[in-house]
């Protein structure tokens, strides 16, 4: 078996649910292994758009089996909000979507966590609000956390709930410091909401890693489908301003329990330019007001979080950050999205190497203090005014653009295997 990675290599958003969707037919399983609701996908299929944040974007595909493995955090109203939406599109998921009964569980308690955390100026690191954080804390610190399997098990999640939810009230109590309100939980009720979540879980959860070592032993292909960005990834990303798991292709081992043998193919995602949403460092943003070109790119890219609809931040493709995250996570391809928004703009900007305190560095740091201090070195090329959405070969894009495109891959040190000019499955350039 021949397994194959989808990685983005930028801060997240870098479009690869499209990516996913474009060969998904090429896999009997495509695994989502880390994160939770605080991934979004956008997928325009036949005119429809579908906007996943928890599932798997193989779901689109009919014939394809979708697993959420061990390593992803999972909220039980999302799961359905978004298992009802697809039903509604006609997407059947019955005996084709699988959840790990190891996967741990968001309750309510670890968004109010975040919240208060999120509302103080010293905790405030500009997460989603969705309780990913706490919950991987209590994953972690093991006393607190509940798997998907315990919600099957009544009497045991009563039991363990009437432990839990005293200290977390205790505990938002304090992060509120009469600063704020804390909501406070009731450990009966909030059994019988999750329990009620059990009963219609039940038929989707199961122990996937034995489910994935049964289809490699088959000869199945499997997709692993990874969630944020690398530059998010919790150990090698941009720390604090990171999410709480790993996000490069070396969590699959433990976020799904397959060894990351299985895996042949890593292929790097990443814009034509750059975004980031929250805090952190991002030395090539474009602030330069409502009439400048980070605006531009903002509108025109429709650049705004699929779960929580705030604004991302724009700026230049950084070179730097992505040859450092490509090389972390063994890229063997590049595909460059959302080509087509950049089309209209005079001239484009490259970053290709850093000024720190007067020094010229040419490798990037993920030390998140040291960035803020780096100032963009770049290189400028032309741009041009075609418009490109119709672009089905390298051939019917405008030199300019082959130019670009020819440039961050010699940029990367990596071929480029796809184009994207649009959202949509057909608006796609093969390399």
């Amino acid at each position: 078996m021949a397994g194959t990675c989808v990685v983005g290599l930028q801060w997240g958003d870098e479009a690869k649910g499209k990516i996913v969707d474009l060969i998904g037919d090429q896999f009997d399983f495509v695994v989502r292994y880390n994160g939770g609701a605080n991934a979004g996908h956008t997928v325009v299929v036949d005119g429809k758009t579908f906007k996943l944040s928890l599932l798997p974007t193989g779901v689109i595909r009919p014939a394809t089996t979708s697993v959420i493995g061990n390593g992803v955090v999972v909220y039980p109203p999302r799961f359905f909000e978004e298992v009802d939406s697809l039903a509604r599109a006609g997407v059947d998921l019955s005996k084709r979507l699988f959840l790990s009964d190891h996967a741990h569980v968001i309750f309510p308690y670890h968004m109010e966590e975040e919240r208060l955390a999120e509302s103080s100026t010293e905790g405030k690191i500009g997460t989603t609000g969705r309780g990913i954080g706490p919950c991987y804390q209590d994953k972690v610190g093991r006393r607190f956390a509940i798997r998907v399997g315990e919600l099957l098990r009544p009497d045991h999640l009563r039991e363990r709930l009437a432990q839990i939810v005293p200290f977390k009230n205790r505990l938002c109590t304090a992060f509120a410091d009469g600063n704020a309100t804390p909501k406070v939980f009731e450990p009966t009720a909030l059994a019988d909401e999750y329990l009620g979540y059990a009963e219609r879980i039940r038929p989707y959860v199961t122990d996937t890693s034995r489910l994935l070592h049964e289809a490699v032993k088959a000869g199945k292909r499997v997709l692993f489908e990874a969630a944020q960005g690398s530059l998010l990834d919790v150990d090698h990303g941009t720390y604090p301003y990171v999410t709480s798991s790993s996000s490069l292709p070396s969590g699959i081992w433990s976020g799904s329990g397959l060894p990351a043998k299985n895996v042949k193919r890593i292929i790097g995602v990443v814009k034509a330019y750059t975004s980031r949403v929250g805090r952190g460092p991002f030395p090539t943003e474009l602030d330069d007001g409502i009439d400048g070109y980070g605006e531009r790119i903002r509108k025109v890219g429709r650049e705004y979080g699929t779960v929580t609809g705030r604004p991302r931040r724009t700026g230049w493709f950084d070179a730097m950050a992505v040859r450092y995250t490509a090389a972390l996570s063994g890229a063997d391809e590049i595909t460059v999205m959302l080509l087509d928004v950049l089309s209209g703009l005079p001239e484009l900007k490259l970053c290709v190497g850093y000024d720190l305190d007067g020094e010229r560095r040419t490798h990037f740091t993920s030390d998140a203090y040291e960035l803020e201090r780096c100032k963009p070195i770049y290189e400028t090329l032309p741009g041009w005014t075609e418009d490109i959405t119709t672009a089905r070969k390298l051939t019917d894009l405008p030199a300019a653009a082959r130019r670009y495109v020819d440039r961050v891959g010699e940029l990367v040190g990596l071929p480029v295997s796809v184009v994207s000019v649009g959202p949509g499955r057909e608006q796609t350039i093969r390399v």
